[in-house]
């Protein structure tokens, strides 16, 4: 997989690559080794998740085997990722749902970023979304866990024939399963990826 980087102003590296399924865990490895040498593992787990999804909604909803970009740029406090291909269809931010697969990957990529959106290329579009790496991130990581719960909650509710759900608490359960039997369909150790997690939030509280 060719990539080449651009170092100033800011850090960049940008990856082409072919939209199949045997190159989406090639571009998440790059995508892992190119944070690593820039001195941020910090993102490197959020990152993968995101460019996983980014690459797989590509191969499924663009066309597989269709050519597509991922740019990483370090800006400041930031990381921001996009994925640009030639599919003319624009996510909307306010339709994202997580009863249906694609709004899952979306509402996913909209709990781990502190921003992101769509924009029109000359060739298609760009998805782009932002990992913050200042100290205020486990504030961030505190908001955007609440305001996913509430959402999440509200769509929980409808499954169940619009009876709501009890809690916060309750809903944090079903959310992690949900994420759990995502890890699992994309071919992951869901016992891995709750050791990760697990590992991940006692580092950054140690680090508080």
């Amino acid at each position: 997989m060719a990539g080449y980087e651009i170092t100033e102003p800011r850090l960049r590296c940008v990856l082409p690559f072919e939209a199949v399924p045997a190159e989406v865990g090639l571009l998440r490895r790059a995508a892992a080794r190119q944070l690593s040498q820039w001195g941020m593992p910090v993102a490197v787990d959020e990152a993968e998740l995101l460019v996983t999804e980014l690459a797989t909604n590509v191969v499924k909803h663009v066309g597989e085997g269709v050519s597509a970009t991922l740019i990483l740029e370090w800006r400041g406090e930031r990381l921001r990722v996009e994925m640009h291909d030639k599919g003319r269809a624009i996510p909307d931010p306010k339709s994202v749902r997580w009863d249906d697969e694609r709004g899952r990957g979306l509402h996913l990529l909209a709990t781990l970023a502190v921003d992101w959106g769509t924009v029109v290329s000359a060739v298609g579009k760009a998805v782009w979304c932002e990992i913050p790496l200042s100290v205020g991130k486990s504030c961030a990581r505190i908001e955007r866990a609440v305001e996913t719960l509430e959402s999440y909650q509200g769509g929980y509710a409808g499954r169940q024939g619009g009876r709501p759900a009890a809690s916060l608490e309750e809903s944090a359960i079903e959310l992690i399963a949900d994420l759990l039997h995502w890890t699992a369909v994309r071919g992951h150790d869901p016992d891995d990826i709750l050791d990760r997690a697990q590992m991940h939030y006692e580092a950054e509280v140690d680090a508080a």
